[in-house]
């Protein structure tokens, strides 16, 4: 697959999903506040300069911004870039710092300029290793020394897992898929089914950790962003229970570097540092 092909494949999938309501939903609103806790773990106080890059429609983005940060966002896809922009517009006090169409390999950045990068989709869209490299070189040049990257990778077995607990495991359709993923961690759907996601890398814990460092990143963190949280027995109203809201996220927190458990996470963090 081409560079041009990986990034209009993006596109097209995101052009059919809708991004900027996913994370309110379910047990994705366990993987937002997991990774909102994580980033905060390692940001610097407001005001620093972040760097959003593969921030889809803007939800840590804006976030962040309404904190007080300078966040310049940057997507490879057109309507996430809007949404952002909308979603900035909702909060005229602490806009965004800049909302524009970029690839995260190619940072309009100078270098040593901001004090944090966020990478919480391009490692794992991006499914040749050395396009992966790139971008976290990018980071690496465009941080100060001592800043953090966060690159959010997904987890070598949550295909598996997914078909698993959703129902399609058994499906003639998602058997080659499901083949490849645990074979090579290269995610391939060809099949036009939006259920079974997008074209992706698939990282195990010690792949995602080694790219981190081969970037140059010291001090590199492994944390799964999830765990096994995401298992809980209707979610939904476990979440909208303020108390068993809580249990959930301190029992994740409690195992969240356990390397048994880094794999089972659909989400795993790789945090490092310049």
């Amino acid at each position: 697959m081409s560079i041009d092909d990986s990034i209009q494949e993006i596109v097209r999938h995101y052009g059919d999903a809708d991004e900027s309501s996913r994370l309110g939903t379910g047990w994705f609103q366990l993987e937002q506040v997991r990774t909102q806790e994580l980033i905060l773990r390692h940001l610097s106080p407001a005001p620093a300069n972040v760097i959003d890059a593969g921030g889809g429609a803007g939800a840590y983005a804006c976030w962040l911004a309404s904190h007080g940060y300078q966040v310049h966002l940057l997507d490879p896809v057109p309507k996430h870039v809007e949404q952002a922009r909308a979603a900035s517009s909702r909060q005229p006090e602490r806009p965004l710092a800049s909302a524009e169409v970029g690839d995260a390999r190619h940072l309009p950045h100078a270098g040593a300029t901001a004090d944090a990068v966020l990478l919480l989709g391009p490692l794992y869209h991006l499914v040749e290793r050395e396009d992966r490299l790139t971008c976290l070189r990018e980071a690496h040049r465009v941080l100060r020394p001592g800043g953090v990257v966060w690159g959010a990778g997904i987890s070598h077995f949550a295909s598996l897992f997914d078909s698993l607990a959703h129902g399609f495991f058994e499906d003639s359709a998602f058997a080659p898929i499901l083949e490849r993923d645990l074979s090579e961690g290269q995610h391939r759907n060809t099949t036009g089914n939006p259920s079974y996601f997008t074209d992706a890398f698939f990282h195990r814990p010690e792949e995602l950790a080694d790219e981190i460092l081969t970037a140059s990143f010291q001090n590199v963190e492994l944390v799964a962003i999830e765990g096994p949280g995401r298992l809980a027995h209707d979610f939904d109203r476990l979440w909208n229970d303020p108390a068993q809201r809580e249990r959930l996220l301190s029992a994740v927190r409690k195992v969240e570097h356990e390397p048994s458990a880094l794999g089972a996470s659909s989400h795993i963090m790789a945090i490092g540092r310049k």
